[in-house]
């Protein structure tokens, strides 16, 4: 089994246990494997990394935990680095979230004009990750976790030598959520998805050996007349049943972006003030687990779940350990997705072993979701070429290309206000022309 030296960028976070806690759980695959956790809050970094060396201990898994605040010093001798981090912070999302909304425009952590300044901001500081890394550990692999990972992965594509990967689990759960919607068995599941980032559509789907669509069309019928459903579940098993595919879950924010608006501000709070008043309490939980003699992560008191960022895990032991498995991943195009440009980064299966990351060939997408997912991949390239290197006019172009924007006025407006507010976390070239 490979033995590593594994960065967590990011590891001090509230999402940091229930990943180290992945690790533990699949520690055979990574016997005698460091773990370097990295991150700018000192203790709770340190809290993370005794929690994560106490779990270890009591399991009898052969890992270690190392933590530190210096990221060069961490990234000596890497085989991975793992980035997964939040620049500025709930309080930064709240922001993305909250000023659109006065545009009329949703808010929200990954797309539209929220998703474009995290990305700004997340960029900035890959930015210093990759040059680090290009110095310090040249032949290391960066699995991505940071959001919005499609801009992350076109930026240190278009301009970074850096072997990389951007995952996300979205291809695997989108189509099992609806499953579950339906009251199907997910696990009885089985669907392929390709396209960008959260904007993925199935082109195989099939549920113990048969057509899903059909299944989740007759689950939405049942479901329009019960006042108990979910709305924006009833919405995306209606667009799977009118698209004939089944889409990511983020396409609700597009296709009914006015029943989202309006809910939102019909329910008085975003999705981050929901997030920060569970904050506290996982800091508590993780602290208690701390003190007890065989420490045991709740799932209801855990930010995300146990296990966190389990496609890491299975891509980096495909990876390191030759398990020629097929993962999605999010890479550079070169002809994989004929739908797409040759050096836009899509999200697509692809062989992992110990020679790499190698997508497969991909059809065409159905022309009538096309449309939408060339406009959004026209936003991606622009979006990251402005956080890598350009200045407020680029920015400007880049907001006002998205598919929920396409007003200069508001675009400008927006810009303005979001990159004021943000300014702590922006590269001086952004705030001007």
């Amino acid at each position: 089994m490979a033995r590593l030296k594994i960065v967590y960028i990011g590891g001090g976070g509230t999402r940091g246990p229930g990943t180290l806690e992945s690790f533990i759980h699949r520690a055979a695959e990574f016997a005698g494997s460091e773990i370097a956790l990295v991150d700018l809050d000192e203790a709770s970094l340190q809290l993370v990394q005794q929690l994560a060396t106490k779990m270890a201990k009591t399991r009898g898994a052969d890992l270690t935990f190392s933590a530190t605040t210096d990221r060069r010093v961490a990234l000596k001798d890497a085989d991975a680095v793992l980035s997964s981090f939040r620049p500025g912070g709930f309080e930064a999302r709240l922001l993305d979230e909250q000023i659109p909304l006065k545009y009329g425009i949703i808010g929200q952590e990954t797309q539209g004009p929220g998703g474009f300044f995290m990305g700004l901001r997340a960029i900035h500081c890959l930015k210093q990750i990759a040059e680090d890394m290009q110095q310090i550990c040249p032949n290391a692999w960066l699995f991505n976790y940071t959001n919005p990972v499609n801009l992350i992965s076109q930026a240190l594509a278009d301009n970074t030598s850096l072997k990389q990967v951007s995952l996300c689990e979205g291809p695997i759960a989108f189509a099992q959520h609806q499953a579950e919607w339906a009251g199907l068995d997910p696990a009885k599941v089985d669907v392929t998805m390709i396209g960008l980032n959260h904007a993925c559509w199935s082109i195989r789907h099939l549920y113990d050996g048969q057509p899903l669509i059909p299944l989740l069309a007759q689950a939405h019928e049942r479901l329009l007349n019960d006042p108990a459903a979910i709305p924006y579940r009833v919405r995306l098993l209606g667009l799977t049943a009118m698209m004939d595919a089944v889409p990511s879950q983020y396409f609700r924010f597009y296709y009914f972006h006015e029943q989202e608006v309006a809910e939102v501000l019909a329910s008085g709070k975003v999705r981050t003030q929901e997030i920060l008043e569970a904050v506290p309490d996982y800091w508590v939980h993780y602290r208690e687990q701390l003190r007890a003699d065989k420490p045991v992560l709740d799932v209801k008191r855990s930010r995300g779940g146990i296990h966190e960022f389990e496609l890491a895990i299975d891509v980096m032991d495909a990876m390191f350990n030759d398990r020629r498995e097929i993962w999605p991943v999010n890479v550079v195009n070169r002809g994989v997705l004929p739908d797409f440009t040759n050096d836009l980064v899509v999200e697509v299966p692809a062989h992992v072993d110990r020679q790499g990351i190698r997508p497969l060939l991909q059809p065409h997408l159905p022309r009538h979701v096309t449309g939408l997912l060339q406009m959004l991949g026209e936003y991606q390239f622009l979006a990251a070429r402005a956080a890598w290197r350009g200045n407020r006019r680029d920015g400007i172009r880049a907001l006002a290309s998205h598919p929920l924007v396409f007003s200069m006025k508001k675009a400008t407006a927006m810009y303005d206000e979001m990159a004021a507010a943000h300014r702590a976390y922006l590269p001086e070239r952004l705030l001007r022309d």
